[in-house]
This record gives structure tokens, C-alpha cells and sequence, in this order.
């Protein structure tokens, strides 16, 4: 766990850092992917703009998950650089998007699909900051080899150790690097779809389909392994968010596949 980095007088803090940097790489992804799509934008305003909306969103979302926490002192809470949903994430930077690609005078569904590779490896690289920063993204306590401790963590696993009934200095699973490879993954995935998408002039909107599957199914599993709190269903917070994710993806697949038949059967009925 390396929170800060010391550079002489300064102090900066690694999930910050983190956090410039997955906006940087998405920012390139995104600008090479508007570029296979003959998209004449400026990748790295969109993404700046999205990423710093979908922080606050993420940040808010997590606050307001414990509303009486948060109404008995918000101040500290909003400033603090820890906790941040993913689902607030997603929910801050869709918005953004839908009145950037508006501005941009970008199709809404092609938007999405050339975001949604860049999306996961900003999330991806995001998470590491997680990791260096020991924010309590960590998973249950466990025996594995690859098995972390934080006890200097904001969320010490020393005290999470104890509570689930194993010693003080038991590991737990890191989860935030599970969530790194995994998202890593489904960017590679996506960006082969959306390769898929433009070769064979399929409609837009497939890959971002692919992202709310893919990852809801990424980060309902995740949770399984997390300390965070049941509420919906025995499900967390993230999890509920994560199956509304995959029913929305669903959906608009086959809302895109009905409309792309329609539209080829219109001709034929002229």
C-alpha cells in the first residue's frame, strides 16, 4: 500500500494520480477509436469533462448511500478522497456524454460505443489507485496465495479481519486488482466488437450493449467477495445496480436488433 508518493516537500497522493492517468490513457483510446470511425472530436475534452462529472457522481453516489452519516456531517465527506460507486461513476459521466455528444453533434448510440472500450480502462487503471491508496475496496479474508493485508489502510483489514472472526493479521482478497484484469479484458473485447461492428456495418449501439452486460456481470460477481452492506434482495448497493445494468444492456439489444429488422424490411415493402 503506497498512499502518497514523496517527491522532497511533496506529498502527492497515489489515487489521485491514478486517477489522472486512467483520464489520460481513456482519452487516448477514445481519440484512436473516433478516429476508426471517422468522428472528428476532441477526445481528451470529452473525456475530461465526463471523468471529472462521473467523480462526482461516484463520490456523491457513496456518500448518499448512508444518508444519515452523510446529513450528520457532509463537509468531510464530500472532500475526502475516499469512497467513490461505480454506479454514481457511470450515472455522472453517462450524463455528460449524452449532452457532449448533443454539443458535438455525435449520434448518442455511436458515442456510447466508441466510449465504451476507453470507460473500462479508465475503471481498470482507477482501480489500481484503490489499491495503492487502501480506501476498503478490499474483498472478504482469505487463504490464498495472492492474499493482501492493509493495515494502514483507511479501512484497516486488521479490524475487518477480526470482525469476520480471523486473526488480526489475515489477508484479504484483493479485489480491486481482480477488477483491474477483468476490465482490462472486457475493453479488449469491446474494442474487437466495435472492429466487428464497423467491418460488417452493423448498427450502433452493440458495444455499449456489451459494456452494461459484460461489466453488471463483472461487478455483480465481484461483490460476492466484497464487505459491502446487503440491502436489495441480500444483494449490495452494487450488485442491484449491477443486474439493472444487464437487463438495460439486454433490452437494448434487442430494441436495436427489432429496429435494424424493421428497417430492412421497409425497402422490400415499397
Amino acid at each position: 500500500m503506497i498512499p502518497y508518493l514523496h517527491l522532497g516537500p511533496l506529498n502527492l497522493p497515489t489515487f489521485g494520480l491514478m486517477v489522472a492517468t486512467a483520464l489520460l490513457v481513456a482519452s487516448y483510446i477514445l481519440q484512436g477509436d473516433f478516429r476508426r470511425r471517422t468522428i472528428h472530436a476532441d477526445a481528451f475534452l470529452i473525456i475530461g469533462i465526463a471523468g471529472l462529472t462521473g467523480i462526482v457522481g461516484a463520490r456523491l453516489y457513496h456518500v448518499l448511500e448512508s444518508p444519515s452519516e452523510f446529513f450528520a456531517n457532509p463537509w468531510p465527506q464530500l472532500i475526502s478522497r475516499f469512497g467513490f460507486a461505480w454506479f454514481g461513476g457511470f450515472l455522472g459521466g453517462f450524463a455528460a456524454l449524452l449532452l457532449l455528444g448533443k454539443r458535438e453533434k455525435i449520434p448518442t448510440l455511436t458515442l456510447l460505443d466508441a466510449c465504451s472500450p476507453a470507460a473500462c480502462v479508465g475503471y481498470a487503471i482507477g482501480r489500481i489507485g484503490c489499491l495503492l491508496s487502501g480506501d476498503g475496496d478490499y474483498g472478504v479474508p482469505t487463504k490464498l496465495p495472492w492474499g493482501m493485508g492493509f493495515p494502514s489502510g483507511v479501512v484497516p483489514t486488521t479490524e475487518t479481519c477480526v470482525q469476520q472472526g480471523w486473526p488480526a493479521d489475515c489477508r484479504v482478497h484483493p479485489t480491486p486488482l481482480y477488477e483491474f484484469f477483468v476490465w482490462m479484458l472486457i475493453a479488449y473485447v469491446l474494442w474487437r466488437i466495435g472492429a466487428y461492428v464497423l467491418q460488417h456495418e452493423k448498427p450502433a449501439g452493440l458495444v455499449f450493449c456489451g459494456y452494461l452486460v459484460l461489466t453488471g456481470v463483472a461487478r455483480f460477481l465481484v461483490e460476492i467477495i466484497r464487505l459491502n452492506p446487503r440491502s436489495f434482495f441480500g444483494m449490495s448497493n452494487a450488485q442491484a445496480a449491477s443486474v439493472a445494468s444487464i437487463l438495460l444492456g439486454v433490452v437494448l439489444f434487442f430494441v436495436i436488433v427489432r429496429k435494424t429488422k424493421i428497417a430492412a424490411l421497409q425497402p422490400a415493402a415499397k
